[in-house]
């Protein structure tokens, strides 16, 4: 147990500092990503070497004090770096060195996929990050292989593509990982250009919000939009891209971010691989 209680403040809120937080596997993998849906049940993106830990989970589904409810995907996926969920309860999980999207149910079971599996640039080359619009579309961030944004309709119909590599206006260095905000843009952290870029859905450049010693992971809800990086530091940006708050909650920078309901924060951590759970404090 821990002797201190440490606290943060991002913006008005001070939260409390949870860590290691929920029922995870030790020694099986490490904690890439997570993501939350309406019933507070926590899915956590495990990374695995498919050689070596072959029989180990892909995702653990945690309920919202954190014991373990399932876990599932040791099969289905090879190198899990990124996960989303859609409204209607799938699992989007990013294969990155299987070049795919495996797609599951709110139970574990696949029921599709995006991209030929085992088959580079068809058309994923290890992809890096995948976002549900709030207007259906699916985007998928190609950003170790390529350096591209790959737009789909919701029935998984192919609708553009964008990005090449550079450090201009709607160029990439390793586009990481992506949020599509209620307002209709796509914010895509580009992570070896220290920045996030916003485009209109169609890839229309509109800003760039740079100062982010590489950008990892980008979140929106009501309170603003979040941005983690390995300075490591979350950040709470206005809609305009202005910061509002920052703090550094973690070790080493934050692979994966999500917020809740409730408005916890959950922060996916490599090294040390773990959850770090942000509630907020009102004492």
């Amino acid at each position: 147990m821990a002797s201190q209680t440490l606290r943060v403040a991002l913006g008005p809120v001070i939260y409390r500092v949870e860590r290691p937080w929920g029922d995870l596997p030790v020694g099986r993998g490490l904690v890439s990503d997570v993501a939350c849906d309406a019933r507070g049940h926590v899915f956590v993106l495990i990374r695995r070497d498919t050689y070596v830990d072959s029989d180990a989970p892909a995702v653990i589904e945690l309920a919202p004090d954190g014991n373990r409810l399932a876990a599932w995907g040791g099969r289905e996926v090879a190198d899990g770096h990124m996960l989303a969920l859609a409204l209607d309860g799938r699992v989007f999980v990013v294969d990155r060195d299987a070049h795919q999207i495996v797609v599951f149910d709110r139970h574990g079971k696949q029921i599709g996929a995006l991209g030929e599996r085992h088959t580079p640039n068809a058309p994923f080359n290890h992809p890096s990050g995948v976002a549900i619009a709030p207007w259906g579309d699916v985007y998928v961030a190609d950003g170790y292989g390529a350096h591209r944004i790959h737009r789909f309709a919701a029935d998984f119909t192919p609708l553009g593509t964008w990005g090449e590599p550079g450090a201009g206006p709607g160029q990439f260095s390793t586009p990481h990982s992506l949020w599509c905000t209620e307002d209709g843009r796509v914010l895509v952290t580009d992570r070896e250009n220290d920045r996030v870029q916003a485009f209109d859905r169609n890839g229309a450049f509109l800003d760039a919000w740079g100062g982010y010693y590489r950008a990892m992971d980008v979140f929106e809800n009501a309170s603003g939009i979040y941005v983690t990086d390995q300075v490591p530091r979350l950040s709470l940006l206005a809609p305009d891209g202005s910061r509002i708050g920052v703090c550094r909650p973690v070790l080493n920078g934050a692979h994966g971010v999500w917020v809740d309901t409730a408005g916890r924060i959950y922060l996916a951590e490599l090294n040390p691989t773990r959850i770090t759970r942000l509630v907020p404090d009102p004492g």
